[in-house]
């Protein structure tokens, strides 16, 4: 899946998150009860984003391991590792997925019950076609059951829900992706850069933005 595409798609669908983030969170399929969220104070308004913390100091997280490797597994298919950089996973994905359902806020608790049953969904869809889960199937079944929910509006009516997680997951993968260090030097992201003078803005991009 080409980079610059998943940014695009990115983009275009998070206008449309809030429209059906609630009506799919409200809904549970048979056996995929999401849990309670635990209870936790949170970071606060003010978070402190230069001291490292460890993985689960913040609140208690979510995913268990077999959800983790589902995770890493699905965020790989939707950013492979190519020439220019690693994969999804390779960049902490899966961390920031686990981080981002379990945090005590109402948009990532509106999000848990999406991707707890996106990821049931995936596991069940697996087991009905070759008798496995999602994370043990092989890659080319698992590229079929992405490609059959890729998108909502092709997607047969049985697996809309089930389209909508993986849009859900798909922003969130590629916003996890191009926030680390390799996911900003693969889109060529300059910024926060260190300068020991600034000369203005080029010459030429001023006169392509015609304000010379």
């Amino acid at each position: 899946m080409d980079r610059r595409t998943t940014v695009k798609w990115m983009l275009a669908a998070s206008a449309a998150w809030p429209a059906w983030r609630a009506g799919l969170a409200a809904q549970t399929p048979p056996g995929a009860a999401p849990s309670q969220l635990p209870a936790a104070p949170g970071y606060g308004t003010d978070p402190d984003l230069v001291t490292p913390h460890k993985r689960g100091e913040f609140w208690p997280l979510t995913l268990s391991a077999a959800q983790r490797r589902l995770a890493a597994v699905l965020s790989d298919l939707i950013i492979p590792a190519d020439e220019h950089s690693p994969s999804a996973s390779a960049v902490g994905v899966a961390d920031f997925i686990d981080e981002w359902v379990s945090a005590p806020y109402p948009t990532q608790q509106g999000d848990r019950p999406i991707v707890l049953q996106g990821f049931a969904w995936l596991d069940a869809e697996g087991a009905r076609r070759l008798g496995k889960g999602f994370a043990a199937l092989d890659a080319a079944t698992q590229t079929a059951i992405c490609d059959s929910i890729c998108d909502a509006t092709r997607a047969a009516p049985e697996r809309r829900d089930a389209a909508r997680f993986f849009a859900l997951y798909r922003d969130l993968t590629a916003a996890a992706f191009y926030s680390s260090p390799a996911g900003r030097k693969d889109l060529g992201y300059i910024g926060n850069v260190p300068l020991t003078s600034f000369d203005g803005a080029p010459p030429e991009l001023l006169k392509r933005l015609k304000l010379t």
